[in-house]
């Protein structure tokens, strides 16, 4: 991938999330449940990117 392409989907991510935390009336618990969700989906995607983790889609939740 692309280091402009990688940059531009991190400017995108930042902004949905800020008009998100501006716009969007929620609780305050809840932007925060968000926001850390959104954090560690984009820190293990950017570690699959660099190849630091394996392949993301690998990853199962239950059976």
């Amino acid at each position: 991938m692309p280091l402009i392409q990688l940059v531009i989907v991190l400017v995108v991510v930042g902004v949905v999330l800020w008009v998100i935390n501006s716009y969007i009336p929620m609780q305050s618990t809840i932007k925060k449940i968000l926001n850390a969700v959104v954090v560690i989906v984009v820190i293990l995607w950017l570690l699959s990117v660099f190849g630091l983790i394996g392949d993301l889609s690998a990853i199962r939740v239950g059976k």
